[in-house]
């Protein structure tokens, strides 16, 4: 078994929100298909961190969804800034028994064991939003990678951590949730979100002892990244 990731698919078979329109995103969703089959099995495990589908209601993912559970492998799936749809845990996971998806997880206030890694993580917050509501946001947040990650420790396993927004960038550091990763011994950190020429912005490397690599869907070309520790 193996474990890969890739963030940001932005599907839209049930939305009229084209990415195509986008440079580099031409096809992206054959290409994407094609590389995953190419690469991943039935029995691995692919972790998506968020902005899957452009769907406004957990009712219109379905098609999106539908396309997601005919890939090869697990998929793990996490809330991102554009997942609209996303609801209660529970609305969800009835939503995937009733379409009978049943290759679909959601990762929330949850973690998984899977081939030997624990797999934890949450959306994340801005770097620079400075409304009112952020506080409320980022506590909230640190909440939830604070509880994902306690999951995970449960497990006595190495510790994957995935976040939706970049924890770290080549200018600045998000410190409510660098903290809590450093805090808990975290190695490895895959984030997403980032795009097209912000994608220059993008930390890859080590800081604090922790590893960290981008994995949206344009910046690894629409090919899944293997996940190692």
């Amino acid at each position: 078994m193996s474990i890969f990731a890739i963030g940001d698919t932005h599907l839209s078979l049930g939305a009229d929100k084209p990415m195509d329109v986008f440079d580099g995103w031409e096809n992206y969703v054959s290409r994407l298909e094609k590389n995953w089959k190419k690469i991943v099995n039935p029995d691995d495990t692919v972790v998506i961190p968020g902005d899957v589908s452009w769907a406004l209601n957990l009712s219109d993912t379905e098609k999106d969804f539908e396309f997601l559970n005919s890939l090869p492998g697990t998929k793990i799936i996490s809330k991102g800034n554009h997942d609209y749809w996303w609801e209660t845990m529970s609305k969800m996971n009835s939503f995937l028994a009733e379409k009978n998806f049943e290759t679909i997880k959601f990762m929330h206030n949850n973690a998984f064991a899977v081939d030997g890694i624990a797999i934890c993580g949450t959306r994340g917050w801005f770097f620079d939003d400075t409304t009112p509501h952020s506080e409320k946001i980022i506590n909230r947040e640190r909440l939830r990678l604070l509880t994902s990650i306690t999951r995970a420790e449960e497990f006595g396993l190495p510790i994957a951590v995935f976040l939706h927004y970049p924890p770290i960038t080549t200018e600045r550091v998000c410190d409510p949730f660098m903290d809590i990763l450093i805090s808990h011994g975290i190695k490895r950190c895959y984030y997403a979100h980032l795009h097209g020429p912000s994608v220059s912005h993008a930390f890859t490397g080590e800081y604090e002892g922790i590893k960290f690599s981008l994995v949206s869907a344009d910046s690894l070309g629409f090919v899944p990244k293997l996940i190692t520790l």
